[in-house]
């Protein structure tokens, strides 16, 4: 079993095997004339469910061919362009060559003694992010898995920050449509249910700034402590984008911590074109950014930011194994000393080696490309009578559904529209997401994708009319 160890007499199979592994992906990518093949949870299961792990293939080429069978036919291939769905992006060669030396090397970046240059690199990448922000010279941050994990701890500091003993004082305010880990958040750091206050959004779905200050005038008046404003730049649904310049503002009026996620918004940091759309967001004290949603990279690639170094101190402990205090008079940097993980990937490379071939210029071009996209395919379904669309884009959501003209029960176009969102699925010709406006079903294109164009949104959308229509059509039927 030592021959499948990689160290330095298994170096070749290493080449081998992952170059094999590598041009059945490529082939894939290659072949593939959809997202998806359509296949169901029913056909799918019995593959997996038949496979003994206990009786292993001993040959990587062996379990390639079974990897093909119950992975690699049926996946979901974000670089489609007719994948409209989440926020997923496709991903750069530069980034995915980075994941393939993270992984052989497998530093763990909680420690300068596990990891040595990959502690640098990421904190150079910090101060890089912390800079297109403008934060300013105390500013600091950290990788983290995500957005979620990235909102929890910046609402961990602010938790602290906030020097009360009594949690059920404290109050967090995000708008209406703000991402559901800020309550998750909440729930975690000990909060009461009612922690979270939630700020009405205006026709734009951008936190209303006059609702906001009303909201933490009665907190101040009801003695209670305003422990957070959560500001969104890129709202999931609507790639919204809150005011933040009055929100910041008020936080200063109000002596509240600022936190912006700007998980989704995060590429504006390097547009060349659109970059005064987040302006106000220098003002926070902390910012999430995730990379793997609009710098194009691979899952997970994501960082937490803070305006103030000295406060990532409330996500410090020392062990005496690992990271003990004399490290501190040492000056030897342990990023565990910052981050709520131990074991931690060295994600950071993925961004490196991105920024080092295509430069902050090149990831800007792409998501410029697709937030014009974006203006593009509203006007397309603004004036197509078929459809009602939400909002006109900040960054790259649709969000719209069919209307059909001789149908006016709003559940029926609701079932509608489920029904064209599941067919279209089903098909694994496009892949759209869905989500509720005002209680009512609606759909959304999130474009992420430079290869997408105008004509595949145009095409998807007689797709989806196609799905609604024949549903509709059977629907009378039944009824008469």
């Amino acid at each position: 079993m030592r021959s499948h160890l990689l160290n330095d007499t298994t170096a070749e199979q290493y080449r081998r095997s992952v170059t094999d592994g590598v041009e059945r992906v490529a082939a894939k990518l290659a072949a593939t004339d959809r997202p998806f093949t359509g296949i169901t949870v029913d056909a799918l299961s019995p593959r997996i469910d038949e496979i003994d792990l206990d009786q292993p293939l001993h040959d990587t080429g062996a379990v390639l061919d079974e990897l093909e069978d119950v992975y690699l036919r049926d996946a979901i291939y974000f670089h489609h362009p007719r994948y409209l769905a989440h926020l997923n992006c496709p991903v750069v060669i530069p980034a995915v060559l980075g994941e393939a030396v993270l992984s052989a090397v497998n530093s763990s970046l909680d420690t300068w003694d596990q990891s040595a240059g990959g502690t640098l690199i990421e904190r150079k990448l910090i101060d890089w992010t912390t800079e297109r922000i403008g934060l300013g010279p105390a500013a600091d941050g950290v990788f983290t898995s995500g957005g979620t994990q990235s909102n929890l701890q910046a609402l961990l500091l602010a938790r602290e920050e906030a020097k009360t003993d009594s949690l059920a004082e404290l109050r967090i305010f995000a708008s209406e449509v703000s991402h559901f880990s800020v309550k998750k958040s909440a729930k975690l750091l000990g909060l009461g249910q009612d922690a979270v206050v939630s700020i009405p959004v205006d026709h734009d779905k951008r936190m209303q700034t006059v609702a906001l200050a009303r909201e933490l005038e009665r907190c101040a008046k009801d003695g209670l402590v305003p422990m957070a404003v959560v500001a969104t730049a890129g709202t999931t649904d609507f790639g919204s984008i809150d005011p933040l310049p009055e929100i910041a503002e008020l936080c200063e009026q109000f002596g509240t911590w600022m936190h912006v996620d700007a998980a989704y918004g995060c590429g504006l940091l390097a547009s060349l074109k659109h970059r005064d759309r987040i302006s106000g967001i220098e003002r926070a004290d902390s910012v999430t950014v995730d990379y793997h949603k609009s710098f194009f990279q691979p899952v997970s690639s994501s960082a937490v930011l803070v305006r103030d170094a000295a406060t990532l101190r409330h996500a410090t402990y020392h062990a005496e194994y690992l990271n003990p205090r004399r490290m501190v008079e040492e000056r030897i940097p342990n990023q565990v000393d910052k981050s709520l993980q131990t074991t931690r990937r060295f994600d950071a490379l993925k961004l490196w080696m991105t920024l080092r071939t295509m430069g902050a210029d090149g990831i800007g071009q792409l998501f410029d490309e697709v937030c014009d996209l974006a203006r593009e395919g509203w006007k397309l379904i603004a004036a197509d009578p078929r459809f009602d669309v939400v909002v006109e884009p900040s960054l790259s959501t649709l969000v719209f559904r069919y209307i059909p003209a001789a149908v006016t029960d709003p559940a029926e176009i609701d079932r509608a529209n489920l029904y064209a969102r599941k067919a279209l699925f089903a098909s694994g010709d496009a892949i759209v997401a869905g989500t509720k406006v005002g209680n009512r079903h609606y759909l959304k294109f999130t474009l992420l994708n430079p290869e997408t164009q105008a004509s595949d949104i145009a095409a998807v959308l007689d797709l989806i009319a196609g799905h609604a229509e024949q549903y509709l059509g059977e629907s009378l039927d039944r009824a008469s």
